[in-house]
């Protein structure tokens, strides 16, 4: 048992050795194959041998390289996945392929396409569904992407009714209101991740986007634009929402298009629970938007594609993604430390009016600011939102997520899916299901299970070989060449 203990000993100053004096990747390679190497030298020791196939489940996973909660789910971690499948399962229309944006109501925009995209993946990986289902099901949405009827100028609508497949208004109704870069991102994020996940599917992902004139919705310096349509002229306006914009430009940048990797809005600081943020700093009764700082779009980010850089602000004084992200949560810590609040705070539907809320950690000038699309504050629907709990639980293991999440687990339906969270004010639930929570839950327990979801590159193929076809270029704008900064590898 003693040459046990001494071959731990020496495993652990090895591995040690090499993460300290090589790049990243190599140590992790190195490490792995020590990992193996000692498991097979003490095949005679059943405890060590265990306690080394346990870490080398974690370090295969992407412990070194991924922050939180990292490692195999457990038994009721598997049952929260198949409970937010049955969310996906119960609201798929046949006719279409789409999944309903919110329990029994019949629309979708782009960024809850995206969900549901993230949402399959998910399923398939953490073997929910067979792979027949999951070929089924993408091929349904891949079809409907390659053919759904677009905008003048070849953008997609805001809103699309799931059960005809037509565009659709504000009420549902056939109709167009123009289109969302931000929307339109985050589908991009994940029709890239499923080409370079499955190859297979790569030709009928690079037809679908390559119907889209992408370039009309990022302008020369990187920000992004909307278009609605007003009196029925197309008016084109920056589309600026805090945290929202930086994680669509990934999207972007993943297929070429030139989006900036920042925030756009004008930052200041303020401080909630003694905690730095930044927010925008535009006047919202000025820019017609809410300033909201939720957590959801960094979760994602996190999630999604790792944190990349260190958590500092750059040179212009800008904080990077981790670090905002970071911020975020500690603000919410501590609010919990100092007040006694359990805290996860994103924009979220509610089972009353205004029907969706930004449940801000900064908002309007003020902290816990929780706000509607009107500018009104709704104090009594902030919520202890699910899918922020989830994202906060997996990327930071702390003793306060292990708090939050028992704040949580509790808030499903088996056959229905995931509440969208809980009152703060009284602890009721708010019984809403959407697809964006229980997508956001499925992400979160792939990202414990494996690490990192979108892969930072993917295989040439149809979509880089009518780019540089200059006989038989598609007629939307020509990208640059791929570019997107990669999480830790």
């Amino acid at each position: 048992m003693q040459r046990g203990h001494d071959a731990v000993r020496r495993f652990r100053v090895l591995a040690i050795l090499s993460m300290l004096n090589m790049p990243r990747q190599r140590s992790v390679r190195i490490t792995c194959v020590l990992a193996m190497s000692l498991t097979l030298a003490c095949s005679g020791c059943g405890i060590v041998a265990r306690t080394v196939i346990d870490g080398y489940e974690k370090l295969n996973a992407g412990a070194l390289t991924n922050p939180g909660r990292i490692g195999p789910l457990t038994d009721t971690e598997r049952i929260w996945a198949r409970t937010a499948w049955r969310y996906v399962a119960n609201n798929t229309n046949a006719s279409t392929g789409l999944v309903n944006s919110a329990d029994g109501y019949p629309a979708t925009t782009m960024w809850q396409i995206g969900d549901y995209l993230a949402a399959l993946v998910a399923a398939r990986e953490l073997k929910l569904i067979e792979r027949n289902e999951f070929d089924r099901r993408l091929s349904d949405v891949l079809h409907f992407l390659g053919q759904m009827p677009l905008l003048p100028g070849g953008l997609p609508n805001r809103v699309y009714n799931t059960q005809t497949g037509a565009m659709s208004n504000d009420a549902n109704q056939p109709g167009t209101i123009g289109t969302s870069a931000v929307d339109v991102g985050r589908v991009l994020v994940w029709l890239h991740a499923i080409g370079a996940r499955y190859p297979e599917y790569g030709e009928y992902v690079d037809r679908a986007v390559l119907r889209w004139n992408l370039c009309e919705l990022v302008g020369g310096d990187g920000t992004l634009y909307a278009t609605r349509i007003d009196a029925r002229q197309t008016v084109r306006v920056a589309e600026i929402r805090p945290g929202y914009d930086a994680y669509a430009g990934t999207g972007f940048r993943l297929w070429g298009v030139r989006a900036s990797d920042a925030d756009a809005a004008p930052l200041a600081q303020a401080y909630a629970n003694g905690v730095r943020i930044y927010f925008d700093a535009r006047d919202p009764r000025q820019s017609g938007v809410t300033n909201a700082l939720v957590s959801a779009p960094w979760l994602l980010s996190g999630i999604e594609f790792g944190w990349r850089g260190t958590q500092r602000a750059d040179a212009s004084g800008r904080p990077d993604g981790a670090a905002q992200a970071d911020a975020v949560y500690r603000a919410q810590e501590a609010r919990w430390r100092k007040d006694g609040i359990l805290t996860a705070r994103t924009d979220h539907q509610v089972d009353q009016p205004p029907y969706f809320v930004y449940d801000s950690v900064f908002a309007n000038g003020y902290a816990w600011n929780t706000v509607g699309d009107d500018g009104r504050a709704y104090p009594q629907l902030a919520l202890v939102a699910t899918r922020a709990a989830f994202g906060m639980w997996v990327l930071w293991d702390t003793a306060y997520t292990t708090r939050l999440m028992r704040g949580v687990d509790a808030l499903y339906d088996a056959d229905r899916g995931w509440f969208e969270g809980r009152y703060e004010a009284t602890g009721a639930h708010d019984r809403t299901l959407a697809l964006s929570t229980n997508a956001t839950v499925l992400e979160a327990l792939l990202y414990k299970s494996s690490g990192r979801l979108v892969p930072a590159v993917r295989a040439d193929g149809y979509f880089s070989a009518r780019m540089k076809d200059v006989f038989a270029h598609p007629a939307t704008c020509l990208p640059i060449a791929a570019s997107v900064e990669p999480g830790p590898q």
